[in-house]
């Protein structure tokens, strides 16, 4: 299973649910950037996407985008090749 990392804060609902959902379909680690605890790392975040809303969600080296896309791709049954590629 690829690296699993997911932009988030302390308080976001939207990653709750996006961690409820991943490790509903079988991730069992998470690597979580908390950008509230560090200004620096929205910044980084930002650059890296473009966005500034969390979750932000990578799939090894996809970026998935937030809750509304991740759920988007598990309805479109598109999540579950996603995570078993274990060349990205």
């Amino acid at each position: 299973m690829p690296t699993i990392t997911m932009y988030a804060t302390a308080f976001c609902p939207y990653c709750v649910h996006a961690e409820r959902l991943l490790k509903a379909r079988g991730v069992a680690e998470i690597t979580k950037v908390r950008v509230d605890l560090e200004p620096g790392l929205r910044e980084a975040m930002v650059a890296k996407t473009g966005r500034r809303t969390v979750p932000q969600i990578y799939i090894g080296a996809v970026h998935v985008g937030g809750y509304d896309e991740l759920v988007a791709l598990d309805r479109a049954g598109e999540l579950a090749p996603l995570l078993s590629d274990e060349t990205r």
